[in-house]
This record gives structure tokens, sequence and C-alpha cells, in this order.
């Protein structure tokens, strides 16, 4: 009976104490100034409201709560920006604030421990990343060095094209249309730049072994955006994970340690006597791991590489894969971009990386491309590290930022005909359009990567351009629908019709 009287009396003390404290949180934000909202459900906030895409169901919410919101994913506090103002208030005024991530429990062992350039939080161990990054990889030095590189694996994929089509044309007739796969060759593609770049290791192409390795590798690099993204609800109610009901996290832990073998394995054989790799990014921080092993030991270059991998491939093939998408449903933009070429290029070379100042129109349509269908098209979450105020509201320390790059940049108050496909809005250098552009992020947190994706995607689509005529496999426009990740992918993947251009057969024949 005594211990009936007990229990009773501490229940009821616990609930009074809730009750006093849930009054007083109630009060605590009352006399805080926070963003609008919309009705939060207990225990999972604001997750119920959400549809895959996640930029374009905040962006619908947005349009009817404000350019800032503050939402809850479960019990993590989220402030959504999604006006190019705010936006340049949380990265230029404090930056500083909100400089950290958001370390989310399912990628933690995909980033290494949230050591990843993209994910780590600021201070000593990012800054020592992103120091090698900028000067030993990514630099214009550097970039210039290894250009003949990245020229080499696109003629190659333009080299693989053609032997498809030759294949087929002497039964056809030099008129005909071969089918491609695109989103299949540029992912290739995109692999195969970028692995070279960092290890000289080639995965897809001729003459190459066809291997399990190779496959999983691949798989795994796809797969880590697929898995990754900010709308992961395990990372907001980690009760699923233990219900079974998401097997996100298990998944990606699982290709990060496939990645990390692969990546020790390609240092080692750097180490090989006699394998010279002098140009490739491995080979540079192998060199400046001789002279200061504490910057850069085999661990750092490990998160260095698997960072540029997983932040460039996607991006890379998706963005391409968005620009012919576009090419193809407006012709007359095709039309020009190939006028542009034949006049600065001629017809007697293929197109140098060299080329691309001298070809400003494909810049305007590399610029409309990423306007329209960025590459992040929320920004990779950042983390408030201490209170700060955004537009006259109070965002508490703790708070998940999420930025809506994609409704910034179809934003009607910033742009004529937003939806509308039109790379003349960037023409005559109009410096202030790029301005109101945030693809790669902004502020201290910015993609180091953007020279690097930039001369990337020019020289695809300018080779792609100068070599073959193109053509979509029916009369109907190419579905332009949106699949969810972290990165933007279509639906629906490009297929397309090709054949070389006939005035460039000589220059062709060569490869």
């Amino acid at each position: 009976m005594a211990i009936f009287v007990y229990q009773s009396i501490l229940l009821s003390l616990s609930v009074l104490l809730f009750i006093k404290l849930l009054l007083s949180c109630t009060k605590d934000n009352k006399n805080k100034k926070v963003p609008p909202s919309p009705p939060a459900l207990p225990v999972i906030g604001h997750l119920y409201l959400f549809k895959k895409p996640l930029h374009q169901t905040l962006g619908s919410i947005s349009e009817k709560y404000g350019p800032a919101m503050f939402l809850k994913f479960g019990s993590r506090p989220v402030l959504v920006i999604s006006s190019r103002i705010l936006a340049e208030q949380c990265f230029t005024t404090n930056d500083m604030a909100f400089a950290n991530r958001v370390n989310l429990p399912s990628v933690k062992q995909a980033t290494f421990d949230y050591k990843h350039i993209g994910e780590a939080n600021y201070g000593p161990h990012w800054r020592n990343v992103r120091q090698i990054a900028n000067t030993e990889l990514l630099s214009a030095q550097r970039l210039h060095a290894s250009s003949d590189v990245r020229v080499g694996e696109v003629r190659d994929m333009v080299r693989r094209l053609l032997h498809s089509w030759n294949a087929s044309v002497d039964s056809k007739g030099l008129s005909y249309f071969e089918k491609v796969d695109l989103k299949v060759k540029l992912f290739e593609l995109s692999l195969n730049l970028l692995m070279t770049m960092i290890a000289g290791k080639r995965f897809y192409g001729d003459n190459i072994e066809d291997s399990e390795e190779k496959k999983m590798f691949g798989d795994a690099v796809r797969e880590f955006f697929i898995l990754g993204g900010a709308s992961n609800a395990e990372d907001f109610m980690p009760i699923l994970k233990f219900l079974g009901i998401t097997k996100a996290t298990k998944k990606l832990n699982h290709l990060a340690e496939l990645n990390k073998e692969m990546m020790q394995k390609l240092i080692n054989e750097h180490r090989k006597p006699g394998d010279q790799k002098n140009r490739t990014m491995i080979a540079n921080m192998l060199e400046l791991q001789k002279k200061n092993p504490e910057k850069c030991d085999d661990a750092t270059i490990v998160i260095i590489a698997m960072s540029l991998l997983q932040a460039g491939i996607d991006t890379i093939f998706n963005t391409t894969e968005w620009a012919i998408t576009l090419l193809l449903n407006n012709p007359d933009v095709l039309k020009k971009a190939s006028a542009e070429i034949d006049t600065h290029v001629g017809t007697k070379r293929l197109v140098e990386e060299s080329d691309m100042p001298n070809l400003p129109y494909l810049h305007c349509i590399i610029n409309e491309v990423l306007r329209l269908y960025p590459g992040g098209p929320l920004l990779v979450p950042h983390q408030s590290r201490e209170n700060v105020s955004i537009g006259g509201y109070e965002i508490p320390q703790g708070t998940m930022l999420l930025v809506n790059a994609y409704h910034i940049h179809r934003d009607p108050s910033l742009w004529d005909e937003p939806t509308k496909f039109m790379p003349e809005r960037f023409e005559s250098g109009n410096a202030e359009a790029k301005k109101m552009m945030i693809p790669f992020g902004m502020g201290r947190r910015r993609c180091p990567g953007e020279d690097l994706a930039i001369r990337e995607v020019g020289l695809i689509l300018g080779t792609f351009i100068q070599c073959f005529d193109w053509q979509r496999i029916g009369d109907e426009l190419i579905d332009t629908s949106e699949d969810s990740g972290l990165t933007l992918p279509k639906a629906v993947p490009l297929e397309a019709m090709y054949r070389p251009r006939q005035i460039m057969m000589d220059v062709l024949s060569t490869l």
C-alpha cells in the first residue's frame, strides 16, 4: 500500500513538472519572434506535409507562409529560406553563425564520421581538407594541368558513340540516327572523368576488363545521392531505424566501406615502384604527405578523394542530362550554339577547354540550365552555431538551415518568365542575373569544385554539339519531370537520337 501511495505521488509530481515545462516552453516561444509555420503534429512535426521531391513541396508551402519558415522535422528545428535576400543574410552577415553542417545520423559512416569536405563542421579539420582541395587539386593551375585528361575522356566517349553509329550505318545509310541512353553514357563519362583525374583509373571504355569491383564502386557512388538526402525520415525520427521501417542507414554504411577500401587500394597502387601517376590528384596529395605527413595522411587523402567523387559525379551528369534535354526541346537554341562553335572553333579540330572563353552563348546555356535545374535544389544543410537574427526573426542555436535554391531560381520577382528556358537572359555578360543564382552555394561553405564543374559541363556539351546532330526520339517534347534525391535527377532517363555531323567526319575519322 505504501509503495502504491509513493508511486502515485511521484506520478503526480511528474505530471505537474511536465505541465510547468510545457507552459514555460510555450511562454518562451511566444516571447521569441520565430518565422511562421504550418500546424505541426506531435512527434513527427511537419513531416506529414512532405511529398517528393522535397524542394517542390517546401516551395509550395513557402508560397503560403512566406520566404522564411520555421518547421519541425520530427523534433529537429528547421529554418527554410526561399528568398535570395534572406539567403544573403544567412551567408554574408551571418556566415559564421551558419558555418556548421547538420550531422544527420544516416550519413555518419558514409562521410567517415562527418569528415567529408561538404559534411565537416567548421573547425581545424574542415579548414585543412578545404585548403588541400583548393590549392593542391582545384586551383586554376592544377585544373589547367589536368585539362588534357578531361579532353581525352570526352573524346573517348565521342569515339565510342561514333563506333556504335558506324556499326549500323552500312545497312541504314548516312542519314541514319542511332538511339542512345544518354543517362547511362553521361554517368560513365562523369565517373571516368573524375576517377582519371583523381587516380588515373578508368572504369568504362574499350579494353577495360568488366569486373565486379568496378560495378560495385560505380553503384556505391550513385546510390549515395539516392539515399543521402535531407528528406531521409530516419534522420529525424530515429525510432524508425529500430522498427526496421527503413534500411537506408545500413545500406549507406555498406557503401561507405566499399568506397573506403577501393580508395585505399588506389593509394597503395600509387606507391608501387615504377607506377608513374605523376599527374593524378592522389599523386599530388602523396607529394604533400611526404612534406607534411600529419597534414595529409592516408585517411585525409581518402576523405578528400571521396568528397570530390560524391559531390561531383551525379551533379555533372545530371546537369549535362538536363542541358541536352532542354536543347532537344528547344532546337533553335541548339542550332545557335552549334553555329557559335563552328564560327569560333571551326570544323577542322575538336573543342578544347581553352576555347570556352570564346563561346559566350554556350556559357549562357549552362547558366540557364543551372538556374532551372541546380545540381543541389536544396543547398547542403547548414546548422546554426549560435542564436542568430534573420529577416527580423530570432533563430535559435542548433537550427537546421535549408535554402531552397530551386525556388529562388524560379522566383517571378527576380526573373522574367521564370520557368522558361531562355539562355539569352544571360547574354552581354549579364552579371546581375548571375548574382541572383546560387547553384554552388554562398559564403565560406560555397562548393570548391565550381570551376571544375563548369569546365566539365562546358567541354562535354561543346564537344557533343560540335560532333553530332541530335534529335528527339519522337515528335513529343522530352519529359522534364524531376525525381527525388540530394541532387536533381530526371525522373525519366534521357534517350535521344544522334548521328555524326558530315562536316566533322574528317576530324572524327582520326579518333
